[in-house]
């Protein structure tokens, strides 16, 4: 049985990678600003905003949903969208330990 490769990593490593994923795009960033700005947001509100294709946004949204980062509820032929902030708080803490981890040593490494 093959085996992926994501799977000899843990949990919290496989969860910072795909919260930093989805956070690795200009356009989920603004995204995620227009939110915040709103506490919660239709697409189409996004779309007037940005300089973005409502399909553009939809797919940017769908990613910070699988992420964790947001979530959604759908309201007929519209879906609202807000921060999770829970998921930044966890992955925030996690990001501090990693950098805690990595701390200068005070030597030159290479």
């Amino acid at each position: 049985m093959a085996v992926h490769k994501k799977e000899a990593f843990s949990q919290t490593e496989q969860d910072l990678a795909a919260f930093a994923k989805a956070l690795a795009h200009p356009a989920r960033i603004a995204i995620l600003k227009v939110l915040a700005e709103k506490c919660e947001c239709i697409c189409g509100e996004i779309v007037e905003i940005l300089p973005l294709a409502q399909s553009t946004v939809s797919q940017h949204l769908k990613e910070l949903k699988e992420a964790g980062l947001i979530s959604g509820s759908v309201d007929g032929p519209r879906s609202c969208y807000c921060i999770n902030y829970e998921a930044f708080k966890k992955m925030g803490s996690s990001f501090q330990g990693l950098m805690d981890a990595m701390k200068d040593p005070g030597t030159k490494c290479c």
